[in-house]
């Protein structure tokens, strides 16, 4: 069995045996993968890359090329119990739209993401004035997904200006889950469950 990057492995864990799943953004489909595995869900997918695409669906899963931006407005409402958008909601163009479709279409919404608040972004940009480049966020500032840089901050602002519910927040440093309290400076990677 594959292991799971961490973030996908909380989520993993979170979701109800038997649960109904859209993962937006699903990669070649590992979590997927995992939930069909190990929980009995049943999940669907939707992914830009073909190649993504394509490997997910050799693993038998179901999983169409399409557009987060663009795509989510075919999915009928409260149609699953869980949608999904891990590591995807920084390289969207609308965020706010595309998690109200998640929204939407999901009872329930995780989204993950890397926070750009992390006190190694802040240094980097500090002491080098340059947008650093490291094992999470490799890629230059010219070729990189990320078009929008959220923190775990900006993040809960969005989540009380839209009235959303959060009805979970892990935080993680190094794989590892670290405390809630400083969460916007010592974590890399936020993940939450959101509803309406």
């Amino acid at each position: 069995m594959t292991t799971l990057r961490p973030d996908l492995q909380i989520i993993a864990e979170n979701v109800s045996h038997g649960a109904r799943v859209l993962d937006v953004g699903c990669g070649d489909g590992a979590l997927m993968a995992a939930l069909r595995d190990g929980r009995q869900v049943r999940a669907r997918g939707l992914e830009l890359n073909p190649g993504n695409v394509s490997a997910a669906v050799t693993r038998g899963l179901s999983v169409i090329q399409g557009d987060a931006d663009t795509d989510l407005a075919d999915y009928p409402s409260d149609s699953v119990d869980y949608a999904i958008l891990s590591q995807t909601l920084q390289t969207t163009r609308a965020p706010h739209l595309v998690l109200e479709e998640l929204l939407r279409i999901g009872r329930q919404a995780f989204v993950s993401f890397p926070n750009f608040a992390h006190w190694r972004i802040r240094a980097s940009l500090l002491t080098r004035g340059r947008m650093p480049v490291t094992r999470l966020l490799p890629e230059n500032w010219y070729n990189t997904p990320n078009i929008h840089h959220v923190s775990i901050d900006d993040f809960r602002d969005l989540i009380a200006q839209r009235g959303w519910t959060c009805d979970g927040e892990w935080f993680l440093s190094g794989g590892k889950p670290t405390s809630r309290g400083l969460a916007n400076l010592l974590a890399e990677h936020a993940v939450f469950l959101l509803r309406r």
